[in-house]
């Protein structure tokens, strides 16, 4: 599967990332380019982590995998949490793995926290203060939301006016500090391996038919049925999933709060919302080379990110 590195090369050479957008294809392509480089994937889409919650996260089916190798799917219980500190340490310990094996480690995903915080690393802050956090937790959002913009304006940019954890969180270290959050992790370190790092974007109108024909493929899929037997087995909205997208908007369909049509409608923008995020993180990885995905088969993509990868390892021999 693929041609194996030199032992040399396996314990010094890159690992590839392959990071972008929601529905931009990712998945295929890390598949196609671990079967040219002998690799395995490793993935980093925030909600794959999570067992039972194979629609909502369009999860690579086992069959399409090609037998390739993947690691941190399925791995928490759907009542569970799993943050960028624990998947730091996971990605730190499975890259050695596999690099051990001779191969090629393939990072792939969406999910800006825990990407950056192997490329970036984590500012893990103060302590928890019970006073300072409950008094925050008690004022109303976007009154919150409000003051960050005014102490912290670039975190409150990479936070949505909607996550309430993040905003509290960089509140309180702003309070217990004195200083912005955004400057405290600019202190951070990433994880010291040769990271090669690929974007892979689409253009905007196809991007957007990309994400309703996703939407679509979900709800055909079976998307109500598996967010409503997640609910029968105690999923509820204290927990970390049910902030994915499709999942809330499904719990309000089955309050009867939404209409199926409104359903689709909901997921399909608030999905185009999250790639608007994601793009704006992105643009900050200056190393990143970015390759236009528009209209392109899945293997001419693979072979252009190996071929960069080869000729980055034939410079370092």
């Amino acid at each position: 599967m693929g041609r194996p590195l030199s032992s040399e090369a396996s314990l010094k050479g890159p690992v590839v990332i392959i990071l972008g957008p929601t529905a931009v294809g990712k998945s295929a392509v890390a598949i196609e380019v671990a079967l040219r480089l002998n690799g395995e994937v490793i993935s980093a889409d925030s909600r794959a982590f999570f067992r039972g919650l194979d629609i909502a996260t369009d999860k690579p089916l086992p069959t399409s995998r090609r037998g390739v190798p993947h690691h941190l799917i399925d791995i928490v219980d759907i009542d569970g949490s799993y943050d960028a500190m624990a998947f730091r340490k996971d990605s730190d310990h499975l890259i050695q793995e596999i690099k051990s094996r001779g191969r090629v480690p393939i990072i792939t995903g969406g999910g800006t926290l825990y990407l950056g915080a192997i490329l970036e690393g984590i500012f893990t802050g103060p302590s928890a203060d019970n006073e300072v956090r409950q008094a925050l937790l008690s004022r109303p959002l976007d009154e919150l939301y409000t003051k960050l913009t005014k102490v912290d304006p670039t975190a409150a940019r990479n936070i949505h006016q909607n996550d309430r954890l993040r905003i509290v969180r960089a509140l309180e270290v702003y309070q217990i500090t004195g200083q912005p959050i955004s400057v405290l992790q600019q202190e951070t370190s990433p994880l010291p391996y040769l990271f090669v790092i690929f974007g892979l974007k689409r253009q905007r109108a196809e991007h957007r038919v990309a994400i309703a024909a996703r939407v679509n493929r979900m709800l055909k899929r079976g998307l109500i049925a598996e967010v409503e037997r997640l609910r029968h087995e105690g999923l509820c909205e204290d927990n970390q999933v049910y902030r994915t997208i499709g999942v809330r908007e499904t719990f309000a369909f089955l309050k009867g709060e939404i209409s199926e049509e409104e359903l689709k409608e909901m997921i399909v923008h608030n999905t185009w919302e999250l790639v608007r995020r994601q793009m704006a993180w992105f643009r900050r990885e200056k190393k990143a080379t970015w390759i236009d995905v528009t209209a392109r088969p899945v293997g001419a993509v693979a072979e252009e990110i190996v071929a960069q990868v080869s000729r980055l390892e034939q410079k370092g021999t």
